[in-house]
């Protein structure tokens, strides 16, 4: 008498549900077979093949990979905003000139000024500035967007010539924008207090002043205790003694007039009472403070504005954000 075959062993129904995840997340993402086929040729319903997708992703049959395209660092940009704190950031590659520097920065500030800019936001920007002024004149209308107000953050009247680039970078913003501008009719740097004090209580001074309170942005350059020829040009800037003593007394680099030294403290000096400008108190409560800037000569200044707080978003070169984070690690 023949011995009776053996029944057959039941099939691993663990292994027939992982082949059918596998087999749908073929379809879905190696094949691009649309949700609604995959479901009518596997006569399953689609919010089956929805369920089967998820749970494949889940036990990591299906693993997301992001390909950076050439030009994009929003790894280094999220690297810099954890390790700094920074609300945002924005990384490009900027070539090897100075100019190359100013016009490409500029131009990644004014695409991340038409994407982040909001109704009803009232703006400060510091004007003697080459790289925002570049800035300002790569920016496009972007329509539907209205600015509430945008002022200046620190006196503008100087040299007639130079005084031009102030005026037109006010105006031209206010205009892409919808905002109302609003002028600062001083110099940056007076004389002496007692000028400084008399020129605070001109009304129309005070109401900028009151402006400043209520900003919801404030756009700023960051600058070396050296003058940038912009600002040498304008007749605002600081003598060779000031600026010895500026650094004399640890001073780094400056937001609007106000030295900092490399942790970012500001700097105590006479030089204070002489800037007719935002107050360092009113600027650092402001929620959104974007500092453009970058270059080698920058790098002190720049990481010295982050750790004192003069900035919360950074637009910058690859090169400085590389060396950020380097100084860090």
């Amino acid at each position: 008498m023949s011995a009776e075959a053996s029944p057959p062993a039941p099939r691993d129904r663990q292994v027939d549900q992982l082949r059918l995840l596998a087999k749908i997340a073929r379809m879905y993402h190696e094949q691009g077979v649309r949700q609604p086929q995959i479901a009518a040729d596997l006569n399953i319903s689609q919010s089956r093949v929805s369920r089967l997708l998820r749970q494949a992703a889940d036990i990591g049959i299906v693993r997301t990979v992001v390909t950076l395209p050439d030009g994009v660092y929003t790894d280094i940009e999220q690297e810099l905003e954890g390790r700094f704190g920074l609300l945002d950031s924005v990384v490009v590659d900027t070539g090897s000139t100075a100019g190359d520097v100013m016009q490409v920065l500029g131009a990644a500030a004014a695409s991340y000024l038409g994407e982040t800019l909001a109704n009803g936001d009232a703006i400060g920007i510091s004007s003697w500035s080459a790289t925002l002024l570049a800035t300002v004149e790569a920016m496009r209308p972007r329509n539907g967007l209205a600015v509430d107000v945008v002022t200046q953050l620190v006196g503008g009247i100087g040299d007639a010539h130079v005084q031009m680039n102030a005026t037109r970078l006010l105006d031209r913003f206010a205009t892409l924008t919808g905002a109302r501008p609003l002028f600062l009719p001083t110099p940056g740097l007076v004389k002496n207090p007692s000028v400084r004090r008399a020129l605070l209580e001109d009304p129309t001074v005070a109401g900028v002043g009151a402006v400043w309170k209520r900003l919801s942005v404030a756009i700023v350059g960051i600058g070396s205790v050296q003058p940038s020829p912009l600002l040498q040009q304008s007749g605002n800037a600081i003598g060779p003694e000031q600026q010895q003593e500026l650094m004399e007394l640890g001073a780094v680099g400056d937001v609007c007039y106000r030295f900092f030294d490399q942790r970012g403290k500001l700097i105590n000096s006479p030089f204070n009472d002489r800037v007719l400008g935002i107050d360092p108190k009113d600027l650092r409560q402001v929620p959104r403070r974007i500092g453009v800037a970058g270059g080698r000569s920058k790098f002190a200044a720049i990481a010295a504005a982050i750790a004192g707080g003069w900035i919360n978003t950074l637009v910058t070169d690859l090169d400085t954000a590389d060396h950020l984070l380097k100084s860090r690690a």
